[in-house]
């Protein structure tokens, strides 16, 4: 690409990132190709402008024992950036979706209508239910069908969300519009004293990024490594957001809702913050960090303390984690990024000392080393198999523990994913994991050339037929074959076949 459109990709980072000088962006708007990733050396001078809308807190309604959500995958038009508005996709509003809330021991059942033009699904990351209740690939809604999954909750209190699971098109689905947060409360939770008051000390933060054109209009652009990285981050469908915080204690649930792009998230003046949850729930006492770093889908429930008019910026900071140089700069992990201003009151209600001890984790004890199971990911195959909707991988037998091994092969950015169960990780090349790492888990990153072993256990829900997914987070790679199938079955049962997928349309 040669001309006005080779200009500098750092001073496009800093126009997405500012909503603002939308020319530059539109230099590059008028083809799909970009150039390549030139990592930003210093922070984007945002014009943090208005406040952080929150999504709608959504409880269902009680109706005959149950919790009942009525959700549609619709499209819509939002004004993100000043240009000009754009085509997005949402659940019950144009973009993202109603923060869904439920309690261990509810009977969910969810009603799911697809008014798009076309198959969509939606997968409830991070729960524990049958797999025919998923979400994943064979779980196909058809355009103007409504899908009526149902199940009970049960495990822990945790910040998981939802988001569309398409063979072959998940990485657009999610990059349009399609998630939202979904948080489970217990009893344990409840009587610890936290901030849990929605909107009030307790907010969502679903960040992602995205690209515009010159009239507002969002992009798909190339991919690299690991798919599209935008130049516009968001918090919660939002450029430049400000939160104001009202108590001395704020917790934050962050989601990295990116279809590629990782963050290691921070604040402007280096203050420690208290690490008080991951993916799957809380974890056994509060850990004290100054960096997280967060993949695609993992989320993490953090405790922000602030003084009266205190002001920080929220950040994502440089994390090579392992990467080569050319990588980390091509793949967005040198990049520094502001994301979100955080403006505290003149008056802050105060808020309860933050316990020593916050949930007990059972020690889960590794099975014999002969019935490991070893994962390799390297390029967009896994064991050096593309995924196959119609082969099961692995067979697992219900009220069984299993250890996976899984090894990122090469030096490109990779995480893994697993549907139904919550993991703890063992050992990070041979290490314990630190304190942050050693809650449940469902997304894990892999550091390249690195063995990490998961130990999970499979329990209730058996189907010999219907699988659930283990894959790669970052979207663009699940798409393109980064994935395997698995089922539960009962003592002595084999697995069986899997039901085809319908509107399959494979990968890009």
């Amino acid at each position: 690409m040669t001309g006005p459109a080779v200009i500098s990709r750092r001073l496009f980072l800093r126009a997405g990132l500012a909503g603002l000088a939308v020319v530059a962006v539109g230099t590059l708007a008028g083809c799909d190709l970009v150039p390549s990733y030139t990592p930003m050396d210093s922070f984007g001078r945002v014009d943090f402008r208005q406040p952080l809308p929150l999504p709608p807190l959504n409880e269902g309604r009680m109706q005959d024992g149950a919790r009942r959500f009525e959700l549609v995958a619709q499209a819509g038009k939002s004004r993100i950036i000043d240009a000009g508005s754009t085509t997005t996709w949402g659940i019950n509003g144009p973009l993202l979706g109603p923060t869904l809330r439920v309690r261990r021991g509810d009977h969910i059942e969810m009603a799911v209508r697809n008014d798009l033009g076309e198959p969509t699904t939606l997968h409830w990351h991070g729960m524990h239910l049958p797999a025919a209740a998923d979400g994943g690939p064979h779980q196909t809604i058809a355009p103007g069908e409504t899908w009526s999954p149902n199940w009970v909750v049960d495990q822990p209190a945790a910040t998981l969300w939802y988001h569309p699971h398409p063979h072959g098109q998940t990485e657009r689905h999610v990059y349009r519009g399609l998630a939202g947060m979904l948080i489970i409360d217990d009893d344990n939770e409840r009587e610890l004293g936290l901030p849990r008051r929605y909107g009030e000390d307790d907010f969502p933060l679903i960040i992602q990024d995205k690209t515009f054109n010159k009239s507002g209009e969002l992009l798909e652009t190339q991919r690299y490594d690991n798919g599209m990285l935008g130049d516009t981050i968001l918090v919660n469908g939002a450029v430049s957001p400000i939160l104001t915080i009202t108590a001395e204690h704020t917790r934050l649930r962050v989601l990295n809702a990116s279809t590629a792009r990782s963050y290691n998230i921070g604040f402007s003046d280096d203050r420690e913050f208290t690490m008080i949850g991951s993916d799957g729930g809380l974890l056994r006492a509060p850990v004290a960090l100054t960096r997280l770093h967060l993949t695609p889908g993992e989320r993490a429930e953090i405790i922000l303390r602030c003084a009266p008019d205190d002001e920080l910026t929220l950040r994502s900071y440089p994390h090579p984690q392992g990467l080569p140089t050319a990588i980390a700069d091509a793949t967005g992990a040198s990049d520094r990024l502001d994301i979100l201003l955080i403006r505290a009151a003149t008056a802050l209600t105060p808020s309860s000392p933050l316990p020593d001890e916050l949930a007990v984790l059972p020690a889960l004890e590794p099975p014999p080393e002969s019935t490991w199971r070893r994962f390799d990911l390297r390029g967009f195959r896994i064991n050096g198999a593309d995924m196959d909707p119609s082969r099961i991988d692995v067979t697992v037998e219900v009220d069984t523990t299993e250890l996976w091994e899984v090894r990122n092969a090469h030096d490109k950015p990779h995480n893994f994913h697993i549907h139904d169960v919550q993991f703890q990780i063992r050992t990070i090349d041979g290490q314990a994991p630190p304190a942050h790492l050693a809650g449940w888990k469902d997304t894990v990153y892999l550091p390249p050339r690195t063995p990490v072993q998961l130990l999970m256990r499979f329990s209730d829900h058996t189907d010999r037929n219907m699988p659930y997914m283990y894959h790669c987070h970052l979207l663009w790679h699940e798409d393109n074959g980064m994935m395997g199938q698995f089922v539960v079955v009962d003592p002595g049962e084999t697995a069986g076949t899997p039901p085809p997928i319908r509107g399959d349309h494979g990968g890009h």
